[in-house]
């Protein structure tokens, strides 16, 4: 066949195989180059990656053996993504464990690494944050609220960041907020705040009027409504009761939206960031009596599953050195650089925003550019979405770290926010008033009207479409590539420009842990959304689990697996491979081989469907420069093989012609992996390596039930 070809149509006839197959029960899946659209142009060896994640207490030794850094090797992901567990944590981040303190002498305050390290930095460490406000975290959750913690000499602080000195913004631009979950509908009149240093002068006290969702990252029907008596315009920060209503409101969920600071300074302090933001030391609400007493709904307590749940809008990064976390480590710089895991490609590295400093960001470039580490992006930030971050808040935030990271290199590609859900839309956390626009768009919107729409060098986001991990795999798959087209078309429609690049910066089946994600299913979903995600225009997607790890259990069933490549134990030494492994080296090594310089992507449309209109087969054809060709082929139907049959078309009318000879035919199927479940010490056996299989003398190709197929030809 030609090099370039206008108008290629590959059609492949399908018949089902095996027992059900019925006289005359035939189908076709159509393959095409859309008249009119060029190929997509990808770069093999940058298009699939793959993350490295944080982990507890000694993991990271344990993970980066020689023995286990040669099996990740094996994969053929090439770019890595460093993913940044003490966000997710709320803690700060001590990337170098050298640095300085703002307060030296206290060893406390606000920290900034090192730009230069005698000694290799093989792990490094989260730091717990003394004015956290957080009830619940989503890395090991071990923290709790210091809203409710029973201690008055304890508070929340704000993040003084987002402060006017900084954002040079009128407060209420960046309404600092608490909320209050009662965990059902109580009757509530009054509110008793305790105060610290800086208060908040002007502030709101509300209530969620609508429906009650269980979490406060969804979108449910209703508003805040404002207490009768709730607007508190000339606070003095005194330790006052205050009457919210003449009557009792029933409610759930209560919200403090903070306007106007006092920037007021505690005693003695020697750092401005001390007075900026506001601060709580305890929180109380309920119902007032005729006397004036205060009837207490919360539940104060030292850890999180005690106290009342709270959520804040942000927290200071100020901390001591007595607050390190050992069981947040990640990965030192070094040791990941040296590891070979890079393999001498431009990683994409975070810098902590959420809970850190602008200087500790600015000076984590200055360190890996003095190492010499190939880094072209920086993602700042991580899930702002999961730590309930308005999207005005992260904005401002990230244009302040932006201003930082290119006094150090002007040239430097920045990027975020790391989204842990496209559901991400208006959620009830920063709903304000009548703006119903999504967080998406009004991200995007602050950083135009400020003339810095160009400071987003790339959009990032996480793709685990499915949460319930109990439920059944096969309506899930089916759907896959569908609810990724959607979730692209919305952020298009949402306002992201076009010339933005997007990037999958973690992809798989679930961010919760199931038998799927070790079986062919998982290992489907991993190939079939990375491929649709390049075909729909995405520039890079990295795979998550690239480390080994040990299998969990389902939180509503007892389903055993885990996002990875590689199935350990405790220990971090390999027990198997698992099937999203042996799919990750086929996509590697057969569909997109890393040699063969650029290549054109086919997109695929499939005429196959299931009854609820899905397709059962996807393919994805990619053209090489010697001219052959190498198809994806993804049988996502559980029970039923299908013999299919390539042809090449000029167009949709013209007649069908042959392929030439197959060269090689690749498939990963039940007939070489298969999952044994057996807890936590499940197993695969067989555990690949994928087979090599040939055509029928008619040209067909039998597609197994759950399997993923690569075909070579000319």
């Amino acid at each position: 066949m030609p090099p370039r070809l206008a108008g290629l149509l590959v059609l492949l006839l399908a018949v089902p195989c095996g027992a059900q197959q019925s006289a005359g029960d035939t189908g076709t899946v159509t393959i095409f180059l859309r008249e009119g659209h060029p190929p997509i142009r990808i770069d093999p060896r940058a298009a699939l990656g793959g993350a490295l994640d944080g982990h507890n207490a000694l993991d990271i030794a344990r993970i980066y053996t020689a023995a286990n850094v040669g099996a990740m090797r094996s994969a053929g992901l090439g770019p890595i993504t460093y993913r940044l567990r003490t966000e997710l944590a709320d803690e700060a981040w001590h990337w170098n464990p050298r640095g300085r303190w703002s307060d030296a002498g206290h060893a406390q305050g606000y920290w900034t690494s090192d730009t230069l390290a005698p000694e290799p930095i093989v792990a490094s460490y989260g730091y717990r944050l003394p004015r956290r406000g957080n009830t619940r975290d989503q890395a090991n959750d071990h923290g709790y609220s210091r809203l409710d913690d029973g201690d008055t000499l304890t508070f929340w602080k704000s993040d003084p960041y987002l402060d006017r000195r900084y954002t040079n913004e009128d407060d209420a631009t960046h309404p600092q907020w608490i909320i209050v979950d009662l965990a059902r509908r109580r009757a509530l009149n009054a509110i008793r705040m305790r105060w610290g240093t800086p208060f908040a002068t002007r502030y709101d006290v509300q209530y969620w009027r609508g429906e009650d969702p269980p979490d406060i990252d969804e979108n449910p029907d209703g508003a805040w409504q404002s207490f009768r008596h709730g607007r508190i315009d000339d606070a003095s920060g005194a330790d006052t009761t205050i009457r919210l209503d003449d009557r009792t409101v029933s409610a759930r969920y209560v919200r403090i939206r903070m306007l106007a600071s006092s920037d007021r300074a505690p005693p003695g302090s020697r750092d401005v960031r001390d007075g900026l933001g506001y601060a709580v030391r305890e929180l109380y609400a309920g119902t007032m009596d005729s006397t004036g007493a205060l009837r207490d709904l919360i539940r104060h307590d030292t850890t999180n599953a005690g106290q009342t749940r709270m959520y804040v809008s942000s927290t200071d990064p100020w901390h001591r050195a007595t607050d390190r976390d050992e069981n947040i480590e990640q990965p030192g710089f070094d040791r990941v650089f040296h590891s070979g895991l890079t393999r001498g490609m431009a990683a994409l590295i975070p810098a902590g925003l959420l809970y850190d400093t602008p200087e500790n960001a600015a000076a984590e470039l200055r360190f890996l550019r003095r190492r010499g580490y190939p880094v072209n992006r920086i993602e700042l930030g991580e899930e702002p979405d999961g730590q309930y971050v308005s999207p005005d808040d992260y904005a401002a935030l990230y244009l302040l770290w932006a201003d930082a990271l290119r006094a150090v290199e002007p040239t430097i590609v920045l990027g975020g926010p790391s989204w842990q859900t496209m559901e991400t839309d208006r959620m009830m956390a920063w709903r304000n008033g009548s703006d119903e626009r999504p967080w998406l768009t009004r991200f995007v919107d602050y950083l135009r009207a400020r003339g810095r729409l160009s400071d987003l060098g790339f959009f990032s986001f996480e793709w685990y479409p499915y949460d319930d991990v109990c439920a059944p795999v096969a309506p899930r798959l089916l759907a896959s590539t569908r609810d990724l087209a959607a979730a692209m078309r919305a952020l298009s429609a949402q306002g992201l420009p076009a010339h933005v690049p997007r990037v999958i910066t973690e992809l798989g089946y679930s961010a919760f842990s199931g038998s799927a994600e070790v079986e062919l299913p998982g290992a489907l979903l991993d190939a079939d959304a990375a491929a649709a995600f390049l075909s729909m225009g995405g520039e890079r997607a990295y795979l998550y689990g690239y480390e080994p790890s040990p299998l969990e259990r389902a939180p509503d069933c007892d389903s055993w697996g885990n996002n990875t490549l590689f199935v350990s134990g405790e220990a971090r030494h390999i027990r198997s491979r698992s099937a999203a492994y042996w799919a990750a080296r086929m996509m590697t090594h057969e569909w997109l081989p890393p040699a063969e310089g650029v290549l054109e992507l086919y997109p695929a449309a499939s005429s196959i469907r299931s009854a609820q209109g899905m397709a059962l087969i996807t393919a994805y054809a990619v053209h090489r420069p010697a001219g052959d060709w190498s198809v994806m082929l993804i049988n996502k139907d559980p029970a039923r093989a299908w013999a299919v049959r390539l042809r090449f078309a000029a167009n949709r009318a013209s007649a069908a012609t042959g392929l030439g000879e197959f060269s090689d035919i690749h498939q990963l199927s039940a007939a070489t992996y298969v999952w044994h479940p057996q807890q936590r010490a499940g197993y695969a056996e067989p555990d690949g390596p994928p087979a090599r299989v040939r055509a029928s003398e008619g040209g067909t190709i039998t597609l197994p039930p759950y399997s993923l197929t690569v075909v070579h030809f000319r």
